[in-house]
């Protein structure tokens, strides 16, 4: 494919956020699109926020669980940048029109304290990078029409991302067996998911573990304060304006999100 062809398709998705109007699927007009022409668009959004004033946070990692690889039919994660633009903070109201088709996912959020340079990074390594590990909650969009995504199309889309909130009180990796936690995911004070970290990879840190050693095949290393989200711990579920949502994560703490009502005309 032609640069020109790349760059065009990565205004699209660029100007879908400017206008907030969902497009059509790119990989619905290429033919066999290589996933590192997916990571190229991605990465020429992100040259563009960053032109902008943006800096990247971290980085996301998606389609993390084994369930959800089968129902897409591919047989590993991808991954995503976070942007300072895509943080907000907890209990503050999120405008709501800043996304398209919003979805919440609960997370054990990484914040990095040494650098992470694959390839060759192992489970030991990624431990002793780890500063502190927060409950989170991401707000996954998609700036294709429907959510009518597969691999290549959530890939060029950044994974899907949208936005991200912390909790604010931080855990030492080694105090909570990151497999073993239990999640319990509240919309507007109802029930609507439970979960583990064993549903991510086996463990959130594999992810990382993953994550390290893909991008640094690329050059690129996870540095110190950055933060990695490793994949959710449920599947995601559609939110609204007005929307409360609360994680409950064992062992890590809870962490709160709200979607600022409409204004009214």
């Amino acid at each position: 494919m032609n640069a020109g062809l790349e760059t065009e398709l990565a205004n699209r998705l660029l100007m879908a956020y400017a206008s907030g109007r969902p497009v059509e699927p790119l990989s619905a007009e290429l033919q066999g699109g290589s996933l590192e022409l997916a990571y190229r668009i991605q990465q020429r959004q992100v040259a563009a926020w960053e032109a902008d004033g943006d800096v990247v946070r971290g980085h996301k990692v998606g389609l993390a669980s084994r369930a959800i690889q089968r129902q897409m039919g591919v047989s590993q994660p991808d991954f995503g940048h976070l942007t300072a633009s895509m943080f907000h903070a907890e209990h503050e109201p999120i405008a709501a029109g800043r996304f398209l088709q919003p979805r919440i996912e609960p997370e054990i959020a990484f914040v990095l304290g040494a650098e992470l340079a694959g390839p060759g990074v192992t489970i030991a390594d990624a431990a002793r990078a780890v500063d502190f590990v927060l409950p989170a909650l991401e707000i996954v969009d998609s700036r294709i029409d429907g959510w009518r995504i597969g691999i290549f199309d959530t890939i060029a889309d950044n994974a899907s991302s949208g936005g991200v909130v912390l909790g604010s009180r931080p855990i030492p990796l080694d105090a909570v067996d990151l497999r073993l936690a239990g999640c319990t995911l509240h919309i507007n004070g109802e029930l609507v998911a439970t979960g583990a970290g064993g549903a991510v990879l086996g463990s959130p840190v594999s992810a990382l573990v993953w994550l390290a050693n893909t991008v640094g095949r690329l050059g690129v290393p996870l540095r110190p304060g950055h933060v990695v989200l490793p994949g959710s711990m449920t599947r995601a579920f559609p939110i609204a304006p007005g929307d409360a949502v609360v994680a409950r994560i064992s062992g890590v703490g809870d962490v709160t999100a709200l979607l600022a009502r409409e204004e009214q005309p």
